[in-house]
C-alpha cells in the first residue's frame, strides 16, 4: 500500500472536537487505499504550559528531565487521536518515540534525528494495521533517554517519517489553508500560492514565516519529500492548500515570491574593535558557543586601525551576546569601547528565485522604501533574497508597500 504522513499542528488537534474533525481526514485518506502515518503536536497550549511547570519547578533544569516533561503532551493527543480512530472502526495504534524508535542525538531539546527504522510500523501495516499515530517532537537517544527536537520539531518528524517510509507526500495541517505572500494580518491583499520552490520556502521560514519550521524544509529539500500546507480547519479539497516542491515543478511564478518579516530583531555593533586578522573569529566564535544566533553582519570601513561591527539577533538574546562579548573582552580576546544594542528594529525580506535571473530587484526594494520615508540600518543579500533592517515602527508599512510594488496579489 501507498504511504501518507499527515502531520497536524496544536490547534488542529486543540480539543477533543477538533482531533475528530483530523481523524474523519484521516479516515477519507485510508478509504482512499492508504497506509497512513499520522504524527501529532501537543494540544494548543499545553507545551508552553509544560515548560513552564518546569520552569517554575527548577529554574536551572536538567534537560533530560525537561524533556521528559515537554514530550508529555504529544503523548496524550497519539492516544486520544488513536482511540478517536478505532471508534471509527479504524485499525489504529499510538507509537511514542522510542517505540519506533525514532533515534536522535544526546543534545536534549535540541535533538536532531539520527534514524528512523521503517520495521515496526511496517510490520503492523502487514498485520492490518492502517494508522501509525506518532507523537511528534520527540526521540530516543543512544543512552535511551527520551529527547526533543525543538519548537516545532513535529513538522521535522513528519518530513523525517516522509523521507524514511518513501511516502507518497506529506501533508502538514495547520491554522492556516496554505502558504501566503505575506503575512494576511498585515496585508490584506495576500495571496495563497499554489506551490512554492523548496529553496524559497526555506528563506521564507528562516526569515519569520511561522508557517514550517526550517528543519523540516531542508529536510524535505534533500530527500525530495513533496510537501502540502493546507488548513484543518476549513473544506479539504483535492486542490487545497500549497504545494512545496522542486523549482523544476514550478512552471512561471512572479520574480519575487513572497515578503517575510520578524519583529523580534535587534541591531547590536561593537564600537570600536580593532581591525585585525581573526578579529571576526574572536566575536564571533564567543556569540555562537554561547547559543547566540547571528544573523545579519556589516563592518564599517576601518580608521586608525579600529572599526565598528554590527550584527542582528533575536531580542531575547541580546543579553546573553553582551555577556559573552564581555567575557571574551575580558578574557582578552579583543577589546572594544562598547556595546551598542537598538531593541526597536524589525527585518523585513523579499524572497523569490525569479531573482537569479532578473536585475534590478535591489534597486526596486530601496527606492519603494525611500519613497515611504523609511531608513535602512543593514542590508543582507544572497542569490534569492534581500533583507533589511529598518525601524520597528515601520514594519508593516514597509511590508505592504513592497507587497504592492512587486504586485505580488497576481499570479505569476
Amino acid at each position: 500500500m501507498p504511504v501518507l504522513v499527515m502531520k497536524f499542528g496544536g490547534t488542529s488537534v486543540a480539543t477533543l472536537d477538533r482531533i475528530r474533525r483530523a481523524a474523519k481526514r484521516v479516515g477519507v485518506e485510508v478509504s482512499r487505499g492508504y497506509d497512513v502515518i499520522v504524527i501529532v503536536s501537543a494540544m494548543a497550549g499545553e507545551t508552553n504550559k509544560l515548560v513552564g511547570f518546569v520552569q517554575d519547578t527548577s529554574p536551572l533544569f536538567d534537560a533530560r528531565e525537561y524533556d521528559a516533561v515537554v514530550s508529555s503532551g504529544e503523548n496524550v493527543t497519539a492516544g486520544l487521536m488513536a482511540l478517536t480512530l478505532q471508534e471509527m472502526d479504524i485499525p489504529a495504534r499510538s507509537w511514542q518515540g522510542w517505540q519506533v524508535p525514532l533515534r536522535t542525538t544526546s543534545a536534549h531539546s535540541q535533538a536532531r534525528i539520527e534514524e528512523i527504522p521503517t520495521d515496526n510500523i511496517t510490520a503492523k501495516f502487514g498485520e492490518g494495521m492502517k494508522v501509525a499515530v506518532v507523537a511528534g517532537f520527540q526521540g530516543v537517544s543512544p543512552e535511551g533517554r527520551i529527547t526533543t527536537l525543538g519548537r516545532g520539531g513535529s513538522d521535522t518528524t513528519a518530513v523525517a517519517f516522509a523521507a524514511a517510509f518513501g511516502a507518497e507526500r506529506c501533508d502538514i495541517y495547520t491554522d492556516v489553508d496554505g502558504v501566503y505572500t505575506t503575512d494576511p494580518r498585515i496585508c490584506e491583499k495576500a495571496r495563497k500560492l499554489d506551490r512554492i520552490a523548496f529553496e524559497e520556502m526555506l528563506e521564507l521560514a528562516s526569515l519569520g514565516a511561522k508557517v514550517l519550521q526550517t528543519r523540516s524544509v531542508e529536510l524535505a529539500m534533500r530527500y525530495k519529500v513533496k510537501l502540502r500546507v493546507l488548513s484543518s480547519l476549513s473544506e479539504q479539497t483535492d486542490g487545497s492548500g500549497t504545494i512545496v516542491c522542486d523549482e523544476e515543478d514550478i512552471m512561471e511564478s512572479n520574480v519575487v515570491a513572497g515578503v517575510a518579516h520578524s519583529r523580534d530583531e535587534a541591531k547590536m555593533t561593537l564600537v570600536s574593535v580593532e581591525d585585525r586578522p581573526g578579529i571576526a573569529s574572536s566575536i564571533f566564535t564567543p556569540l555562537a558557543e554561547a547559543g547566540v544566533n547571528v544573523d545579519m553582519i556589516v563592518q564599517n570601513i576601518s580608521e586608525d586601525g579600529r572599526t565598528d561591527m554590527t550584527f542582528s539577533c533575536p531580542t531575547d538574546q541580546v543579553k546573553r551576546a553582551e555577556k559573552a562579548l564581555n567575557d571574551a573582552r575580558t578574557a582578552g580576546h579583543m577589546t572594544f569601547t562598547d556595546i551598542k544594542a537598538d531593541t526597536g528594529v524589525a527585518k523585513v525580506s523579499v524572497v523569490g528565485i525569479g531573482m537569479r535571473s532578473h536585475a534590478g530587484v535591489a534597486a526596486k526594494m530601496f527606492r519603494v522604501l525611500a519613497q515611504e520615508g523609511i531608513n535602512i540600518k543593514v542590508i543582507t543579500t544572497s542569490e534569492i533574497k534581500i533583507s533589511v533592517l529598518i525601524d520597528r515602527k515601520y514594519m508593516e508599512l514597509a511590508v505592504q508597500a513592497l507587497h504592492d510594488a512587486f504586485e505580488l496579489e497576481k499570479a505569476g
